[in-house]
């Protein structure tokens, strides 16, 4: 029992809502369609989560295997803001590498099982969905493409996050597809690359350094950085609204997620602040979303790191709950003139 509560939280769990919250959205949405079945959509639900604590732990893995992390030490007694909390448990000695690489195969063996599954009920189409995904998953930090190392990191996480998995889910749970959740999984695909770019301004220096050549480091300008973050914070919105007026005029399950625009206002205020090399100091406030654990960050050192990095995570959080909630009061209210 210890060794699965070692390993889940070598994961990253706190990062499992830029795949659960987008998986579940996309299980909603297709409860309207024909053909829908929850087991099935379920499935595909754990399923993506459990893969990706294993894509975490593959990235942990590759990325250890090209350069030991304990270079991030080092960045901060030369005087760099660097977080060093990355493969902690490796270079603590708490575990081997060939122990990770293991409990890598299990976490994605799960996710393979749950596969399984929701291809018995949906026929030879999720086989595909899942080998795309595995395809990409591997080849974010893996040889031979090490795509995260060549600038493509936030595009494969996008694609990955956004309209991959959400149209995965939808297939899963209904056996068809709709312009909606094609629609709807861009601006998601969207915020969800928005935490991995924010996490790799954050990380600019650490990468810089390590070779790893992410958006912000191909950039490798501050004022680029900030306008690229400007484009894919700030875009979903724009989709949103542009949908709204020309194709879903109806779909009022989309109008919610503007309440979650100063959020973004405030993270990219945030992002700012940084990149200008302020030491401003802030706290989690309610309304930023669950911040948990925040007194341990402090300690470690790494609460600047953090409170940008879970801003960015709860944003995208509340955008897909945002739509989820509208879906279910459009459904009460359906139901009730029914």
């Amino acid at each position: 029992m210890n060794n699965i509560k070692f390993w889940f939280k070598a994961a990253r769990p706190q990062a499992l809502p830029q795949s659960m919250m987008p998986a579940v959205l996309a299980l909603c949405l297709a409860s309207e369609f024909e053909g829908f079945s929850l087991l099935p959509g379920l499935f595909a639900v754990f399923g993506v989560m459990m893969g990706h604590l294993g894509s975490n732990l593959l990235d942990d893995y590759f990325d250890y295997r090209k350069k030991c992390q304990n270079y991030r030490e080092q960045m901060v007694h030369e005087g760099f803001r660097a977080r060093i909390s990355k493969c902690a448990y490796l270079n603590k000695g708490e575990a081997t590498v060939r122990q990770l690489l293991v409990a890598c195969i299990i976490f994605c063996a799960i996710s393979l099982s749950f596969g399984a599954i929701v291809w018995y009920y949906r026929g030879i189409n999720i086989i595909y969905f899942a080998m795309i995904a595995s395809f990409l998953g591997i080849s974010y930090s893996g040889a031979p493409l090490r795509l995260s190392y060549h600038g493509f990191g936030e595009v494969i996480i996008a694609l990955m996050f956004g309209p991959l998995l959400m149209t995965g889910v939808f297939y899963s749970a209904c056996g068809s597809l709709s312009p909606l959740i094609i629609f709807v999984s861009i601006p998601v695909g969207l915020l969800v690359c928005n935490i991995v770019y924010v996490h790799s301004i954050l990380d600019f220096e650490p990468d810089r350094k390590v070779g790893k050549m992410t958006l912000a480091v191909l950039l490798n300008n501050k004022k680029y950085m900030l306008t690229a973050l400007a484009v894919i914070l700030f875009a979903p919105y724009l989709i949103v609204a542009l949908s709204l007026i020309l194709y879903f005029k109806e779909s009022l399950c989309l109008i919610l997620t503007f309440s979650t625009l100063p959020l973004a206002i405030v993270l990219f205020r945030m992002m700012i602040e940084f990149t200008g090399n302020s030491q401003k100091k802030y706290e989690p406030e309610r309304w930023m979303g669950p911040m948990p654990q925040w007194a341990k960050y402090r300690e470690a050192g790494i609460d600047w790191f953090m409170i940008r990095w879970l801003l960015a995570r709860n944003l995208l959080s509340l955008f897909c709950l945002s739509i989820i909630i509208s879906w279910i009061i459009s459904m009460i209210f359906n139901h009730g003139i029914s």
